[in-house]
């Protein structure tokens, strides 16, 4: 491997915006594509995590595909639904962009605890990680089906070494870790701003539906 497992993903941020500051749809959804392969690496811990991502990259990437210059700014999804009252749809696209945002902000917080805890085991890594980002978004059901997935977790050396690759691997988690997170905040103001008056309900509907999704994806 060239460089390390983030190396791809810190390369495509420099793209995610256009000139004029705008965030841009598939420069966006191809940087968390590429996490993907990171979250690989966990193993059966984050199976849940992937295919959570893996189901809302699709989702939106759909849309894109189906009108690429109307949808060419990533907001345009949801300026649409907002517009056509289906924004709070399960599976409406601002659905999609909330839970992926989310999630993501659990694999920066989880790389952040790597670096600032390296007496840490994986299990631990992963548990606080879940406890300050996803589980307060999540009902009861999801959280006993993530809590199972965390003790999972593989070894943390071994983690560390298949991540590695050619590159400093630290480095690059801390860059990735700082600069990742601004995209993020700016997708969460965008759609606070969007559902200000609506904001209780709209929680409430997308952690029912996700609840019921991800209970769906380890049962059956």
């Amino acid at each position: 491997m060239e460089g390390t497992v983030f190396t791809p993903s810190l390369e495509g941020m420099q793209h995610i915006k256009s000139p004029q500051g705008e965030m841009l749809t598939k420069p966006f959804l191809e940087v968390c594509k590429l996490i993907l392969p990171v979250i690989d690496k966990f193993g059966a811990a984050m199976a849940l995590v992937k295919t959570d991502i893996g189901g809302n990259i699709s989702r939106l990437e759909k849309k894109y595909q189906s009108d690429t210059t109307k949808y060419n700014y990533l907001y345009n999804l949801v300026k649409e639904e907002v517009e056509c009252k289906t924004a709070k749809g399960s599976c409406s696209c601002t659905n999609g962009l909330l839970w992926l945002t989310r999630a993501m902000d659990f694999i920066v917080e989880l790389f952040r605890n790597l670096l600032a805890h390296p007496d840490w085991t994986m299990v631990e890594t992963c548990t606080d990680s879940y406890s300050k980002t996803l589980k307060k978004f999540h009902g009861w059901l999801a959280c006993s089906s993530f809590t199972v997935a965390m003790k999972l977790a593989p070894d943390r050396k071994k983690f560390m070494e298949v991540i590695a690759g050619t590159g400093d691997v630290n480095a690059d988690m801390e860059k990735f870790c700082s600069t990742f997170p601004p995209f993020l905040e700016e997708n969460h103001k965008f759609l606070v701003r969007s559902f200000l008056r609506d904001e209780f309900l709209f929680c409430y509907a997308t952690i029912l539906c996700h609840t019921v999704c991800l209970w769906d994806q380890l049962y059956f």
